[in-house]
């Protein structure tokens, strides 16, 4: 365990006595925050392109199923259960930022 903590890039060093395991987590630097928003952003970027791709295939889906016989209006509504499937799926929490309170 030692050994694989040492060898991924945690930018953490592992302190061993035989029995506990200890990392010390060092302060984050601006440079470091700046890495982790980037590749955050990045796998947020991946996971809405391979999001998007899913609601394309279904999609495709049920249009060749309305070629296939299905009606034209249960396949729009399919459409449109997809889209709103995917809407609520990828939707951006919003975050409220909180102001300290001042003391009277």
């Amino acid at each position: 365990m030692e050994k694989a903590l040492s060898l991924s890039d945690l930018g953490m060093t592992p302190n061993s006595d035989g029995k506990v395991i200890r990392l010390n987590v060092p302060q984050l630097t601006e440079e470091r925050r700046k890495e982790l928003a980037k590749s955050a952003k990045a796998f947020g970027e991946e996971g809405k392109t391979a999001i998007r791709n899913i609601r394309r295939d279904a999609i495709d889906k049920v249009k060749k199923m309305e070629k296939d016989g299905m009606g034209e209006d249960e396949s729009k509504n399919l459409q449109i259960d997809i889209q709103e499937v995917l809407k609520k799926s990828t939707r951006t929490p919003t975050l409220t930022p909180t102001l300290p309170q001042s003391q009277p």
